[in-house]
């Protein structure tokens, strides 16, 4: 048996034109051969009838914050609205389709409503479906608690719907479907060049999710990962082959760069050791800061400073902390992390260097640097990341 799932986001489902194009996409992979399991999404974004930020809207704030259980229950409708219409277009075109909550599924949760944790994955539903030569049709994004309860599964809850489904079913493939033909080079709103990446590893795919790309949620690519399932990004309204994700991709020798991204509303923190001289809570601050939730990164320790950054949601959080702790320390505001992500960055020298350089030929000061095995990182203002993503794509030839 040739399992395939597809996984079709709000967009992809939002009207009855583009549910025609994903009834081509189930109707084709029968004709290959495979048996289809289709994950969907809530129907179109915030403002449309039942897309999941709109139902939201229908109850208070006050009532979502006190009951959670309540909120989970509401969010889920949207995703199971979009399973019954599906169903019934697949229909329309002979397909035979059953419609089902993640919880029907078999996706079991712990109680943790809003960002719930899976506890199993019982398939046997879907595989009888399956044998009947049905197509099952899942709501993404949920699944049931133990004590019977519906729960969602957090941001990008529908892509981790799919990537548990095809680990639980050992399907061939994954196929994320979205409004876009794959993963860029970069944005393309910001680089006009920007070009498709055919064939992206795990690892590297997951510093692009992790460092602001919105193609596909980091934890799908996790579960894929561990289960060496490849992932396929595609475009539901397009022929285009899209981008595979795997443990394995052709190395371009020519380029150790695969991609640039970037993540906005950043704040730099400096803390110097000479002006909290006398105040203990100095050498204890970033263990003050972890204890109030307040998550740091690009983190430089020296002998006579630190230096790190904060989301800008947290800022006010951390003044009145830093105020309790009488800490002194300065600030830049409105700062991008921009993260330059390849494979082959690691024991090829010069990547750092090429980088600064490419930057300070457009006059951009990097304000702070970091980098790992797959990724640099640059910190620069957020007046100048556009500019700075469109020099680096030029200078690593990353272009069509």
């Amino acid at each position: 048996m040739k399992i395939l799932i597809q996984k079709f986001g709000g967009t992809s489902v939002s009207t009855e034109e583009r549910r025609a194009f994903v009834v081509e996409k189930i109707k084709r992979a029968r004709e290959d051969g495979y048996s289809p399991v289709v994950v969907v999404s809530a129907m179109g974004r915030k403002g449309q009838p039942y897309a999941t930020d709109t139902l939201l809207s229908l109850v208070s704030q006050d009532f979502k914050d006190a009951s959670p259980l309540a909120a989970d229950l509401l969010m889920s409708c949207g995703e199971i609205i979009s399973t019954v219409i599906m169903c019934d277009d697949l229909k329309k075109n002979g397909i035979a389709a059953v419609p089902l909550t993640g919880g029907q599924a078999g996706i079991v949760t712990d109680n943790k409503y809003n960002n719930a944790t899976i506890v199993k994955v019982n398939p046997d539903r879907i595989l009888n479906l399956i044998n009947e030569d049905k197509v099952p049709v899942i709501a993404g994004f949920q699944g049931i608690s133990e004590s019977g309860y519906v729960t969602t599964l957090g941001r990008g809850g529908s892509d981790t719907t799919a990537a548990l489904l095809g680990v639980a079913l050992h399907a061939d493939e994954i196929q994320i479907y979205t409004d876009v033909d794959g993963i860029m080079t970069a944005d393309p709103r910001i680089v006009e060049d920007a070009s498709l990446i055919e064939e992206i590893s795990y690892n590297e795919v997951f510093q692009l999710a992790d460092e602001g790309a919105k193609v596909i949620h980091p934890r799908a690519v996790e579960i894929a990962m561990k289960a060496n399932i490849p992932l396929v990004i595609k475009n539901t309204m397009s022929e285009c082959s899209g981008t595979v994700i795997s443990s394995f991709r052709k190395q371009n020798p020519d380029n150790v760069i695969i991609g640039i991204t970037d993540m906005s509303d950043r704040v730099q923190v400096t803390m110097e050791s000479s002006e909290n001289n006398g105040n203990n809570s100095y050498y204890y601050v970033l263990d003050e800061i972890a204890n109030n939730k307040i998550s740091i990164d690009l983190i430089n320790i020296f002998p006579k400073e630190k230096v790190f950054t904060i989301d800008k949601k947290d800022l006010n959080s951390f003044k009145n902390l830093m105020d309790k702790l009488e800490i002194r320390y300065s600030l830049i505001e409105e700062c991008t992390k921009i993260s330059v992500v390849g494979s082959r960055i690691r024991g090829v020298p010069g990547v750092m260097s090429k980088i600064i350089r490419a930057l300070e030929n457009v006059g951009i000061t990097v304000l702070q640097t970091a980098d790992s095995h797959t990724t640099i990182w640059c910190l620069v203002q957020s007046s100048e990341a556009e500019k700075a993503i469109v020099a680096l794509h030029k200078d690593f030839n990353l272009g069509n």
